[in-house]
């Protein structure tokens, strides 16, 4: 009897393994999908500013990000709170009447989300670099040239063509690249990426 116990508790215990594999394969899967989409955003992030600065605003060029590379991380960090956030929602058919006003609600959540990621981001930099890398005292309703209403609009607009548009497109592109394609790149951008930051403040 004692034997049997022990042969159904091993059986038990190999279950539980087979059960758990599937489950951190799909965690590690999730969490490079997710990384992805933070390189992405980051870059797209880095090109939008670089656009502004040159060709809108005809600055010059000057690199918009704290690292070195062609990536602004506050966009990446942005996208990815945007989409943990307000992704189900936008799922949602939330109406008033007959007239939907879920379009509207992911708009407002944009605009508060990406305010509070830029304020909270101008603290960080201001910490460690004595400065943030932008000034929008220029802007009428602004705070201390770290926040203002019309970037803050212009993100929600932004924000709307990135989780309306953009999103389900690097959605289906993550979808179509293998696991072995996916846990590669992710891994390659996440070395990049570690260099980049030990580059950055550790020489």
């Amino acid at each position: 009897m004692r034997g049997v116990r022990e042969m159904g508790a091993l059986k038990g215990r190999c279950a539980d393994m087979k059960l758990n594999v599937p489950m951190k394969l799909n965690i590690q899967k999730k969490l490079s999908e997710y990384f992805l989409y933070f390189m992405l955003y980051s870059i797209i992030g880095w090109i939008y500013e670089v656009f502004l600065e040159v060709f809108v605003y005809r600055w010059g060029f000057s690199n918009r990000g704290v690292l070195f590379g062609p990536y602004c991380i506050v966009y990446g960090v942005g996208a990815i709170v945007l989409i943990l956030c307000l992704w189900k929602l936008k799922e949602k058919r939330i109406c008033i009447g007959k007239i939907p006003v879920t379009p509207l609600l992911v708009f407002i959540g944009i605009v508060l989300i990406t305010t509070a990621i830029e304020l909270a981001a101008s603290y960080i930099m201001e910490s460690t670099h004595g400065e943030w890398l932008w000034d929008y005292r220029r802007f009428a309703f602004n705070f201390e040239g770290r926040i203002a209403l019309n970037p803050s609009i212009r993100f929600g607009i932004g924000g709307m063509v990135f989780l309306y548009v953009l999103q389900p497109l690097f959605k289906k592109l993550t979808a179509k690249m293998s696991d072995r394609t996916l846990y590669t790149v992710s891994l390659i951008l996440f070395i990049l990426l570690i260099a980049d930051v030990i580059f950055t403040f550790c020489l």
